[in-house]
């Protein structure tokens, strides 16, 4: 029997999830499209009307006030909330799905909005609560996290015997045409990026100043070469807890030289600062100030072009010998828009969490406390993703170059 949901926030990626939810009339009954900005929310029902002539109703939450978000879930009851706002409300909308015992699923891990710090450790420390009260959460459901610890869970079963190296690698193919904009929350993504990168290394995760490595990495089916540069990510976390063999772990992602210059500029004014300013008598954050400027993310999916790339580069043993493994996605910007008005990095990380909320829904992946995608069993998603509009490749990295 379909289900009802409620989707927390109307932004790139909350687009596809609704569009994607709606289109899956056998799993998602009725849909509730919730935001601080009715208006986007409205914007986006009609867009899904339009398309696909199914209606979802909208609703107005600050997913910062917990009692006016616990209100709203105590009205409508959905079977689950999925999570595609900011990663600093992950904290509040747990606690009010905890209290109406409503499933929850979220794409990023919490982020303290005075600190750049990513860290799994605040969610996990639900999982007795969630379990007693008989819920379940999904942590991470978007593409990196996400589908890349879904294809790790996948080589660790299927594939490797033990994976000893795991290199993530994130590479947008897609140019825009502005001078500078960023493809996710332009607040999220500068954090990110500026933060001090961390690695796992024999046992520990060591630290390094941010962008300090990259390599060129050429990627397959003719998508290109780019710079790939690392950083800290949060799916290494989990992934070296729960695939304890795991000698070392590390993120790349891929920045043009224009992104970087204009990111170093920013950063030697003060503009991505987090800690307050005063300006004119009043408290503002740079940062905030900056996103406020910066183009609209969602502004973003009629102009950009090209191709995404991500996927793990896994080394390990298998029956007794060293074995290599690449499992990847390709995603076209102009095919994800078409579908569903956002470009392909909305597409990759919207795709997932409603693929994982399915896999909830359809009792595949319910059990009650608190878990990452790695932690359930991937074939499931792994038969499913691909006819949902995200195809994986698996292939011997002999051919990689970087």
């Amino acid at each position: 029997m379909a289900k009802k949901i409620i989707i927390i926030g109307a932004g790139g990626v909350g687009r596809v999830v609704a569009y994607k939810c709606a289109a899956a009339k056998e799993t998602f009954g009725e849909i509730v499209l919730a935001s601080r900005t009715p208006a986007k929310c409205e914007a986006i029902a009609a867009d899904i009307a339009e398309r696909l002539g199914r209606g979802i109703r909208c609703a107005a939450v600050d997913a910062d006030d917990e009692k006016s978000l616990t209100a709203l879930l105590e009205k409508e009851q959905p079977d689950l909330v999925i999570h595609v706002a900011l990663p600093y409300q992950d904290i509040t909308i747990m606690e009010s799905c905890l209290k109406t015992r409503t499933h929850y699923l979220d794409t990023a891990n919490y982020e303290p909005r005075d600190t750049a710090r990513f860290e799994y450790a605040k969610q996990w420390a639900y999982h007795e609560r969630y379990e007693k009260a008989g819920i379940s959460a999904l942590l991470g459901s978007g593409f990196d996290p996400g589908v890349t610890n879904v294809y790790t869970a996948y080589l660790a079963k299927h594939i490797f015997d033990t994976i000893r190296e795991i290199d993530i690698i994130d590479v947008n193919g897609g140019d825009h045409g502005k001078p500078f904009a960023t493809n996710f929350n332009p607040e999220i993504n500068i954090r990110e990026v500026t933060a001090a990168c961390r690695h796992y290394e024999e046992g520990r995760f060591v630290e390094s100043a941010p962008l300090a490595l990259h390599r060129r990495f050429a990627c397959p089916e003719e998508v290109g070469e780019y710079d790939i540069y690392r950083l800290y990510h949060e799916e290494l976390e989990s992934l070296v807890k729960n695939f304890p063999g795991i000698t070392r772990a590390q993120f790349w992602m891929s920045f043009s030289q224009n992104y970087l210059k204009h990111l170093e500029v920013l950063q030697n004014v003060g503009m991505t600062r987090i800690d307050p300013v005063i300006y004119n008598g009043a408290e503002i954050i740079p940062l905030q100030f900056l996103k406020a400027v910066l183009p609209e993310p969602s502004s973003l999916g009629p102009l950009t072009k090209g191709r995404t790339c991500i996927g793990v580069l896994a080394k390990g043993m298998k029956d007794g010998k060293e074995k290599s493994a690449f499992i990847y996605n390709i995603c076209s910007h102009e095919e994800a828009y078409l579908e569903t008005g956002s470009q392909a990095i909305s597409f990759t990380t919207g795709v997932p969490a409603m693929l994982g909320a399915k896999m909830m829904l359809d009792g595949k992946w319910l059990k009650p406390g608190v878990y990452n995608m790695e932690n359930h069993d991937p074939d499931p998603f792994m038969n499913e993703i691909g006819g949902v509009g995200l195809p994986w490749v698996l292939q011997d990295p002999a051919s990689i170059r970087w």
